[in-house]
Parts: C-alpha cells; structure tokens; sequence
C-alpha cells in the first residue's frame, strides 16, 4: 500500500487528541543512521541524533508539550493524500485546499560527496495550483526535551543548541525565518510551480555544516535514486509484491549502517495500551528476531546485507560469549540500563522508559534462534568461518547445561520464571541444529553424543509435561493449562513437522482462543504487569505462514490478505493494534510484524525456505 486520503478533498486537518496524533498516522524516513516519524498533518514528532538509539531532537510523540517537533502545514483547512515515492523511503504529502494544492516531500538525506551534516532532514514544498498560505515551525527539544535550546544566528542561518549536539535551519523561499526564546519559524505563500525547500542541518559533536540549495535539492535526487538502486535488486514476487516491498524497504530504514545491526522499532515507550504502563524502549536488535531477519534477507536476494548481519550478530555475541544476552545495542554493546524519563507519555501512557532491563532476563530461545541464524546462513553458503564453529559448539554444551532451568520466555514477562514451553523447543531446536552442522562436518561433533542425548531429554520433557490432553494442544508452561500464541514457531522453526497431530491441535487451539478474526493475542495467564495490551501483529502472521505449511493456502492467504489491509496507508505496521479500534499500539515500525509479513508472503507464495 503506497498512498491513502484522509477523505473530503480541502475538508479538514488530520485529528490530534490532545496534542497527539494517532500512531496510525506516522510514516516513517531514515537514513541508514536514525529515523524520523512524520504524521499527516506534516508535524516530525520524533527524531533522534545523531543515531537511531541516541537522544532526541524531536518527541512530541511521547509529550506533546515539551518534547518538540517540526511542524509544516497549510495555514487554512486541508484534506490530506500521501504516499512514498515509488521504491523509497521518501515520503510525499499532498494537501488540498479550498485554495489550491500543494505538495510536501519529506528526507533523510543520503551523503553523496563532500562536506555533509551529521544528518540532514529535507522538507521541499512545491504549489501544485492556487496559492496556498503555509507555517512552519521547529520547536527543539534536546535530550527528550529536557534541555531548553539556545536559540540564535550564525552567520545569519538560525541555530538551536543545546550541549554537543546543534541543529542549523537552512530555507529558501520559505519565508524570513523568526527565532524566539524556544522555537524557529517561518510563513510564505506557495503558488503554481513556486518550489521552496528547508533544510534541518544537525551536529552532534562536529562542526555545523551549512549545505547551499543545490546540494541539498541534489542530495534529495541521490537518496531517492539509491533507494530505488536496492528496491530494484530485490525479489519481490507474489500477490502480495507491494506489501512485501514496502516492508523490506521498512526494515531497511532499521538497519544500522555502521555496524549492520537492525533495530527492533525505531521508537521508545510508545504503549501497548493506552495509559498503560507497557512501555518499553525497542532500538536494539534482539537475538530473538535473527533467524526471521537472515531468512526475510535471504528471501529478498539481499544476501551482502545477511551476511553483514550475520558477522555484526556474531561480534555481538562474542562478549559474552557462551551466554548470550537477550538484546544488543546497535554497536554490539551488552549493556541496556532501563531508566525512566520526565516526560508524560503518548496520551498519558506513562511510566517513559529508555534503555530495556529485558536484557539481563534469562530467555532460553534466544540460544535455538541464533543456531537457527547459524543453520540458515550455512545452508545458503555451503559454509562457516572456523572461529563462528568453534563458538556453535560452545553454546550447544551451554544449552546442555541450562535447558532445565526456568526463564523468562518469549514475551519477556516480569513475573517468576517458569518452564515456557516454547523455550524448552527453541533449546531443542539449537542442539538439533548443532547435530545437523556436525554431521555435515561443518562443526566439530567431539559432544555430538551429548547433544542427541539431550536432545532427546528436552522432546521427552515437551511431550509429556507440556501438552495438554484437554485441550489438544502445547500449553503456554509445563504443568499448565494457559496458551501462547509463540507455540507457533515450534512449527516455524523446525521442532515438529507439518504433518504432526499436536502442532495441528494447537494451530486449533490458538485460533479458537487468542485470535478475534485477523487480531491474535500472544497468550492467556499473568505476567507480572497490570493492564492489559493489544493484539500482537506478529502472530497474526504467523498463524498465516503456519497454515501454508500445513497445506490450508486458501486459509492462509484469506488470513494474509486481511492482514495487509491492515497497514496504515503508507503501508507500515506498528507491534500491535486494538481488535475494538483499529487503533496501532507499540513502538513503530516495528520490525518483527513486518518480517512476519514477508515470511508469510514468501511461505504462501510457495518460496517457502
């Protein structure tokens, strides 16, 4: 889904509740580094410098009152049409007015050559027809708008600072920039043909770079054209070409360039329900989504960008080597200290938290989900550094060692550890996986016995203490009787074939009990925290692959095709959305429902891997 209207033609703005607008209004536009959100009224709510997990510049999102943002609209009532531009992720916005009719197209800049800044946000504003009034405003709000900006003039281009980081507004024929105590802004009138264009220039420990117009307009035209480069190198096929493209291009914008790590969403603490206190930071790369993420690179023909990913995973991962942690920072650091921020929340969805205490749990599947990593890269390349071996090795003794013990699970629960089932399958997955590469000698087999005797200890443990003859169907725990819809993936990843009887029970089991419709929950029980969430987007998708696999395609695809539908109109998917609403919930985009997407496109597809 590339565009979409917001309805009568010059009718109305876009709605914002009390500041706020609906996360389902937020594209997105990024450079390889951060990322920004970018809602339909033209207002940047959220951006971060210099990277995509640094401090804020803008986080209106998360207070609409002091966290600053970059609006840019019609001065007078507008309807509202955007979309991406084909094979980008540049962003236009069309306003219709009684008026007239003017575009805006949005950037992350690219670098070409030469002198750039840090990282440049391009806003061009082009007068379709009529003359349309326009106001612009870029109100910072350094460090999740806790540090007040030094607004001023250097060189007579408007500057806003605060500590090491400083951003310069550079304009042509957008108006005669005003600089007041908290804010930068700016009126002018658009006519037929007029072009204006406002370039946000940042520094973060770096001299401030002010860019002329032709190398702005021409670094815009060079980032369009590199991303149409990569659009045009994937594989992309199916009924499904245009969702699975776009969500390619979504996790392209949460790669982190330096280091070839990807974001779990771009955003921090947006809720999972509405003045709720779930509310967690996702710009690290979790070990969790790897084997989704190499098989989704792999499925594209992208296989330089999984080999990236698989080096900076395994770089990662050596600090703590046999250990794994749950979740790295982008430049491969193992620490995450959850802290919580002034701020008010996304509609009063407090507490506001940055950093993810999740990443000192132990989650024993994160250990089958890096094999399984390992065991799709070897099966695309025929082979497997001698170092990364030797590691693989190590970590199936852990698993050996610790498979028994209680954990956190899959959805990160803050309650007491338990027996998840789902765990106890992704462990029998990693010593499947090792046995498998030992065979084929690409690892060495000196504890292969042990591996198929433990392995052999965790199916026995599975089948006997954690299926439930009741309900015909895995249970979210041994011993239990609750569901979870992350039982799933013990069919998408390996521990049991299509054809088996209690997998089918429990597809039965989830769909009777979690899904509503399109929407699935991700499982029945306590957790630790009060309140409720939404239903997780992930598993919807899912339940679709699931049904490919199991030979029900006209089941699966009916599914699929209620789930594309679901996107917002430019074709992103926030981590959950409210079965009741519509409404998106969770941090956005959010990588996992958008590799879910793909994996399901391509099972049904019949390019199932």
């Amino acid at each position: 889904m590339e565009s979409g209207s917001s309805g009568p033609a010059a009718g109305r703005r876009p709605g914002r509740r009390d500041g706020y607008a609906p996360l389902r209004d937020y594209a997105a536009i990024g450079d390889g580094r951060t990322v920004a959100l970018v809602a339909r009224d033209g207002a940047v709510d959220w951006l971060t410098v210099p990277d995509l997990d640094s401090e804020t510049v803008f986080a209106a999102v998360l207070d609409a009152r002091r966290g600053g943002r970059f609006t840019l609209e019609p001065a007078v009532a507008y309807g509202v049409d955007r979309r991406y531009v084909p094979a980008t992720n540049v962003l236009e916005t069309t306003f219709t007015t009684a008026r007239g009719v003017v575009r805006v197209t949005d950037a992350m800049t690219l670098p070409k050559t030469g002198l750039t800044p840090v990282r440049e946000l391009l806003r061009r504003v082009e007068g379709l027809s009529g003359s349309v009034p326009m106001a612009w405003n870029v109100v910072p709000g350094f460090c999740y708008g806790t540090r007040a900006p030094r607004i001023g003039r250097r060189a007579g281009v408007p500057v806003a600072s605060a500590g090491a980081s400083a951003c310069a507004v550079r304009t042509w024929d957008a108006g005669e920039p005003r600089c007041a105590r908290d804010a930068i802004s700016g009126r002018f009138e658009t006519r037929a043909g007029s072009r204006a264009l406002i370039a946000l220039c940042f520094a973060h420990q770096d001299p401030l770079v002010f860019p002329t117009r032709a190398e702005c307009e021409e670094r815009l035209e060079h980032t369009c054209s590199v991303w149409r480069g990569w659009v045009n190198g994937r594989t992309c096929r199916g009924p499904w070409k245009q969702a699975v493209e776009r969500s390619a291009l979504a996790l392209k914008l949460l790669v982190f360039a330096p280091s070839a790590a990807i974001a779990a969403a771009a955003t921090s603490a947006l809720p999972e329900q509405i003045g709720g206190v779930r509310n967690w930071d996702y710009r690290f790369s979790w070990i969790r989504d790897s084997a989704f993420t190499l098989n989704a690179l792999l499925d594209l023909g992208c296989p330089d960008d999984a080999h990236a990913y698989l080096w900076w995973l395994m770089h990662a991962t050596q600090l703590t080597h046999p250990r794994l942690r749950v979740l790295y920072r982008l430049d491969g650091g193992a620490r995450a200290p959850e802290r919580t921020l002034p701020l008010e929340g996304y509609r009063g969805s407090a507490p506001v938290r940055v950093g993810n205490d999740a990443a000192g749990q132990l989650q024993l599947d994160i250990y089958g989900e890096l094999l399984q990593t390992v065991w799709l890269h070897t099966a695309a390349t025929g082979r497997l550094d001698a170092d990364i071996a030797r590691r693989v090795a190590g970590i199936a003794d852990l698993v050996c060692r610790t498979w028994r013990e209680p954990d956190a699970g899959i959805w990160e629960v803050r309650s007491s550890p338990q027996q998840f089932t789902h765990s106890k399958m992704m462990c029998w997955v990693a010593l499947d996986r090792s046995v498998r590469l030992a065979d084929r000698g690409v690892i060495r087999n000196r504890h292969a016995g042990r591996w198929r005797r433990e392995r052999r200890a965790i199916r026995e443990f599975v089948e006997t203490r954690c299926f439930s003859e009741r309900r015909n169907s895995y249970v979210r725990a041994a011993g239990g009787h609750e569901l979870d819809a992350g039982l799933l993936l013990g069919l998408l990843h390996g521990y049991a074939d299509p054809d088996q009887p209690r997998l089918g029970g429990t597809i039965e089991a989830v769909r009777d009990e979690l899904a509503h419709g399109p929407f699935v929950r991700r499982y029945t029980g306590e957790d630790g925290l009060p309140g409720s969430e939404g239903a997780f987007l992930a598993c919807s998708f899912w339940l679709a692959e699931c049904l490919a696999r199991c030979g029900r395609q006209d089941e699966a695809a009916e599914l699929m095709d209620r789930l594309v539908a679901l996107a917002n109109d430019v074709g992103l998917y926030s981590e959950e959305i409210d079965p009741a609403t519509g409404e998106f919930l969770g941090n956005m985009p959010q990588a996992l429902s958008h590799l879910a997407l793909i994996s399901a496109a391509c099972a049904i597809g019949g390019r199932d891997r």
